[in-house]
């Protein structure tokens, strides 16, 4: 991996990112090389990638990578134009999954880089759906998100890091005691609740993979007494949610998520049902502050603990990309290891390839065991399609709305949706992605 780069020689990398010049669009550099369009999403890994990029472009003569930032509403332009980028890294989700149910995705299967990908990810990629036949998108880097922890205020209380839902408890009431606010929490942003309380609450509690399954095969069927339905499956582990909330601190309704990383870099809470992207804005404030990751309990029987993830970028070549064996040759070196494990270390994330090193950082270290032997889930707030407002459902939740009509809504929503159009099981698919391996 190539030291990072001054800025002048970052200048050099991206430009032409956003604008591509005559040669770009003839399919040559200006030295003669085959040009690929690669897109990148994610914005604050932009130095790392750039150096990938940098280093790949110096590495041979045969293939230039440029890269371009402009986002995922550009890039879905660009395939209604027939233009779409050669190359994708992007966030995993339902808006960049429909270019795999269309099968606008080029087939990854017999790719080195397919090969080192762990096996127990494919039903996570399978969620949001599959072209039959086809391994269209890669894992390249997992998030693994849970509950962040003061280690200080923990040893402060003798409390040892809980591993039922009785013991969390308890926790609680501790700190309480102790005047310490048990848990700070930001409900006034929206998306704070739903990737943290509803959906640790809920993944903690349940097999989603099983409950969208089945959801699904019930098609638009959902509601009024159905076998599977949200009102049903969520109604306990929201009441737990519910009950977490009464441990929060006071103005938890107005705070908002830069609030919170500031307040919880300053002690102000023992606890914080955020992401490892919260780790790097809360050390600008407090950089010497001690920090640990546990899984939520949500039940008690320690064997069901889980810790949340997301696929943070797939790897993708559209279909329609006239570089195809340019595009592969730059996806084989992204995958190569000390690159895959350079990115996504710089990212705390988590390696998707058989045998990768867990972060070395020990805040996320409370994780490592969790990931390693495959006990995550995928977020309920990402598991529906956004015509669904859950994060607008998640926050009234978490305010105090009534959890049963809230989620008597939520069924209504999901039965118009695949009455409309057909919602894919994730079995049925996990099972074409296996045969397409």
């Amino acid at each position: 991996m190539a030291s990072r780069s001054s800025t002048g020689t970052r200048a050099l990398a991206f430009g032409g990112a956003v604008t591509l010049a005559a040669a770009l669009l003839a399919g040559c550099s200006a030295d003669g090389r085959e040009t690929i369009r690669f897109t990148f999403s994610k914005r604050e890994a932009l130095d790392i990638m750039g150096e990938l990029v940098s280093e790949y472009n110096a590495s041979q003569d045969r293939v230039r990578v440029e890269m371009d930032t402009s986002g995922i509403d550009v890039v879905a332009a660009s395939f209604v134009r027939g233009n779409p980028p050669d190359f994708m890294l992007a966030n995993y989700n339902y808006e960049v999954a429909r270019f795999v149910d269309r099968c606008a995705l080029s087939d990854l299967s017999e790719t080195d880089a397919a090969a080192t990908i762990r096996d127990d990810l494919d039903v996570l990629m399978a969620q949001y759906g599959t072209c039959e036949g086809r391994t269209s998108a890669l894992p390249y880097s997992v998030m693994a998100s849970s509950v962040i922890y003061n280690t200080q205020i923990f040893d402060d209380n003798g409390i040892e890091v809980p591993q039922t839902w009785d013991e969390l408890i308890a926790a609680c009431e501790a700190l309480t005691a102790a005047g310490v606010t048990p848990f700070y929490a930001t409900f006034k942003d929206d998306w704070t609740v739903a990737q943290g309380w509803y959906d640790y609450t809920i993944g903690g509690s349940l097999d989603l993979v099983e409950f969208f399954n089945a959801l699904a095969d019930q098609g638009a069927d959902v509601g009024g007494g159905s076998e599977v339905s949200f009102e049903e499956g969520f109604a306990e582990p929201l009441a737990q949610m519910a009950e977490l909330a009464t441990y929060t601190n006071d103005d938890a309704e107005s705070r908002a998520y830069n609030d919170g990383n500031l307040a919880f870099g300053k002690g102000e809470a023992a606890m914080y049902l955020q992401g490892p992207w919260a780790l790097a804005e809360i050390a600008k404030t407090a950089p010497d502050l001690e920090l640990g990751t546990f899984p939520l309990p949500m039940t008690n029987d320690p064997a069901d603990l889980k810790v949340r993830v997301n696929t943070d970028l797939a790897a993708m070549i559209p279909a329609e990309s006239r570089h195809q064996e340019a595009a592969r040759d730059f996806l084989e070196f992204l995958y190569q290891p000390e690159n895959i494990q350079s990115y996504n270390e710089s990212q705390l994330g988590f390696t998707p390839t058989e045998d990768a090193p867990p972060p070395s950082d020990p805040r996320v270290e409370g994780m490592a065991a969790y990931y390693d032997e495959g006990r995550f889930y995928q977020g309920p707030s990402v598991l529906v399609p956004r015509t669904i407002p859950v994060y607008a459902y998640a926050q009234s939740l978490a305010l105090g709305a009534d959890p049963a009509a809230t989620l008597r809504t939520m069924d209504a929503d999901w039965a118009r949706l695949a009455f409309r159009s057909p919602i894919p099981s994730s079995e049925t698919d996990a099972q074409a992605e296996e045969t397409s391996r």
